[in-house]
């Protein structure tokens, strides 16, 4: 049963999240339907700030930039006002390659190459957002799941901090943002599967909240669902656009897709949105053939993201021209062979969005 006390984002809130999404679709396209609602049984009242778009850091004084520095309970990674910071993974074959240096790395806006300001291959700390699928299909995999994720924070970084999203045809904060295990435990264990699936406002709600309230240099969502969105108000296209707009959030996507529970165009549909989803952010999908491979895919994730490079630079076209920055990154070295580099596939210069009032937000 929900809580009465529930903390809810109401629609005007997402309505001015959203609206820079809006104005950037293509003109056929619909304008954005009603708009989604996050609620939390624990979590304090989500406050949006004067720009969510999160933007880079300026460089402090004597701070190069690049460099990660603790700031009170969180890690600042220091930039240039201007600089684009990129989660890089790279692959030779399906093997992780950990020794690659800046010289080895060209980076491509727009076809056009780009300066690299900054580099660093260290294990960074991580804010990590669990979105799990909590509908009426997924009763009897939710104890399978919640083991692999609970596995895959035990593999991360110990500075790693994660929060717990359930969603169904709504999305509920079961546990915000902590390093206690036994809270994780428990945010997961609010098993109430019923309802529909509405995945693109989960992720797009959950993407939000990991920009305005992680305190860790990277950010990353990890999608376990074993189904095709059909009760969200967002489009696929929009979600990925606004994920995008974020500039930071990378997602693992885990498809269930498994069993005789959905005919073959809905597994095809279902594939396709994961895919989407995680290509576009710098991610991956995975797609198990059974609970069992589960916890090995996560103990995978959390080895992929303790091993990527993270690289900046400064953007040769002005901020204030609009519109998306396509990226193309590529790395070679001498005796390696050919080398797949992962990172998400472009950007949106960062906007101001308005801010909006403390009493829009309702308990």
């Amino acid at each position: 049963m929900r809580h009465s006390n529930k903390t809810s984002l109401t629609k005007a809130i997402f309505a001015a999240l959203l609206s820079t999404a809006a104005l950037a679709l293509p003109a056929q396209q619909p304008a954005d339907p009603a708009s989604p609602q996050v609620q939390s049984r624990q979590a304090p009242p989500l406050t949006v700030d004067t720009d969510p778009v999160r933007s880079p850091d300026t460089s402090a004084p004597g701070i190069a930039s690049g460099e990660v520095t603790k700031q009170g309970k969180g890690y600042v990674l220091r930039t240039d006002v201007e600089e684009v910071v990129l989660n890089v993974t790279v692959l030779q074959g399906n093997r992780l390659v950990p020794n690659l240096t800046k010289d080895d790395f060209t980076i491509f806006e727009d076809g056009v190459k780009q300066n690299i300001l900054s580099f660093q291959h260290t294990d960074l700390p991580v804010s990590i957002g669990m979105v799990i699928d909590n509908s009426g299909s997924m009763y009897r995999k939710r104890p399978s799941v919640n083991r692999a994720a609970l596995d895959l924070v035990q593999a991360s970084n110990p500075q790693d901090e994660a929060f717990v999203v359930n969603f169904s045809d709504e999305a509920f904060i079961d546990q915000d943002f902590t390093a206690d295990l036994n809270k994780l435990r428990d945010g997961l264990a609010h098993i109430d599967s019923r309802g529909g699936t509405a995945l693109y406002d989960a992720v797009v709600a959950s993407a939000d909240h990991l920009v305005q309230q992680g305190k860790r240099p990277k950010q990353v969502l990890i999608l376990i669902t074993d189904g095709e969105d059909n009760a969200s108000t967002l489009t696929l296209e929009q979600t990925i656009r606004r994920v995008q707009q974020l500039s930071g959030p990378v997602i693992y996507s885990i498809g269930l897709l498994f069993g005789d529970e959905m005919s073959r165009a809905e597994v095809r549909h279902a594939r396709r949105a994961l895919e989407m989803l995680s290509t576009e952010t710098g991610g991956i999908a995975f797609f198990p053939k059974s609970l069992d491979q589960v916890d090995q895919i996560a103990a995978e994730v959390a080895h992929d993201i303790r091993n990527q490079y993270t690289i900046g630079y400064r953007s040769t076209k002005p901020s204030s021209i609009p519109g998306f920055r396509h990226i193309e990154v590529q790395a070679a070295a001498r005796g390696m062979g050919k080398l797949t580099v992962r990172t998400r596939t472009g950007y949106y210069p960062a906007v101001k969005l308005a801010k909006t009032p403390a009493s829009a937000i309702s308990r």
